[in-house]
């Protein structure tokens, strides 16, 4: 089974944690009718599933790819039940040998869904064997060592493999092309966030007003996860210090709280901007000089502050360093300094250098 990850100050943190996996097993869709947002891979999804039950055959493996909290899991679920079958549930940091995936792949029914989570993390003898099983139905079993050592053919029933990564690009080629239907799950629309949050709280019997829902999208980097988590901090917050309906001044004051600014900006995001800015100019700065600016572990700073700040344009990853982009300055209330600063253009898709004017 795969678990849940943890980190600190993950009230914005789009990573899994223990409250989470509780709660998302009752907000979770069911059916591909339900699934808001994502029409492009719905639309697409739907058409795989229902070709394949025309044909009475599992249908094609399916890679679904794209940052954390964006409902890879669900869909994984989905697909099982549309598929009236069962789900086995695995992770690739969980199969370090291929016989762990042996022994998943021996017991799975016909037609059974298998679900592996952060698949880029699949073990090497392992990966290699599940090509074999995804393309004939079939695994090698190798008994005995050296020399005298003895693979056994063992056909295994035909089922569907949903695989999920958020770093596609680890993926090996020859894994890639083994599935059937890729989707990327895009970042949602406050509109869609929206109607998430208001179809959550009528699941979790929260008091929410149109205004305060959409406050709560506003703030919710574009991800369902973060979305559903300030929902009930917000609800929280009603419940102690309101009169249970959560309204936009309620939403505001509550994520002010707990230092979730208007843009989805959280502690540790501004720190990283005001420590850029104020201490180093503006960059460029190494990433480890970066974390002991700001009292986090480089990979804190890389997997929880970085992927958001640099897809709102407010930092830049260089050769040279990270770099504040002009909207940093703006977005701390600073005036943008004449200066020579960095953005995006450069080689190989990597920041370049411009010029600044007041």
């Amino acid at each position: 089974m795969t678990g849940p990850r943890t980190e600190p100050d993950g009230v914005v943190s789009a990573l899994a944690d223990a409250d989470d996996a509780i709660v998302e097993s009752a907000l979770r869709p069911r059916r591909l009718a339900e699934l808001i947002g994502q029409d492009r891979v719905r639309e697409q999804l739907s058409l795989v599933l229902q070709g394949a039950m025309g044909r009475r055959r599992p249908p094609d493996h399916v890679l679904l790819s794209g940052p954390p909290g964006l409902g890879k899991t669900t869909l994984a679920m989905i697909i099982a039940t549309e598929l009236g079958a069962s789900l086995r549930i695995t992770s690739g940091p969980a199969i370090e040998r291929s016989g762990d995936l042996a022994a998943i792949l021996s017991t799975l029914a016909e037609g059974e869904v298998l679900f592996i989570d952060e698949i880029h993390r699949v073990a090497r003898p392992a990966e290699e064997m599940l090509y074999l099983a995804m393309e004939d139905f079939r695994v090698d079993v190798v008994l005995g060592k050296g020399p005298g050592a003895t693979a056994i053919p063992l056909d295994i029933a035909p089922f569907t493999l949903v695989g999920a990564t958020t770093r596609a690009g680890l993926l090996p080629a020859a894994l890639r092309d083994r599935f059937g239907f890729t989707a990327h799950l895009d970042f949602y629309e406050p509109a869609e966030l929206g109607i998430i949050v208001r179809r959550s709280a009528g699941l979790l019997g929260v008091r929410l007003r149109d205004d305060g829902a959409d406050e709560i999208a506003g703030r919710s980097r574009g991800t369902p996860r973060i979305a559903n988590r300030l929902l009930r901090r917000v609800r929280d917050f009603a419940e102690v210090r309101g009169d249970g309906v959560v309204t936009r001044d309620c939403a505001r004051a509550a994520l002010d709280l707990y230092e979730v600014d208007e843009s989805g900006l959280d502690r540790l995001d501004r720190a990283v901007l005001s420590a850029l800015v104020s201490r180093f100019g503006g960059g460029p700065v190494g990433l480890s000089t970066l974390a002991v600016a700001v009292g986090e572990e480089e990979a804190t700073v890389t997997e929880v502050a970085e992927p958001f700040l640099v897809r709102v344009g407010l930092i830049a990853r260089t050769p040279r360093g990270r770099v504040a982009a002009p909207a940093a300055w703006q977005h701390l209330g600073l005036p943008v300094p004449g200066r020579i600063a960095w953005g995006p253009g450069g080689p190989d898709g990597r920041a370049a250098e411009v010029t600044l004017f007041d």
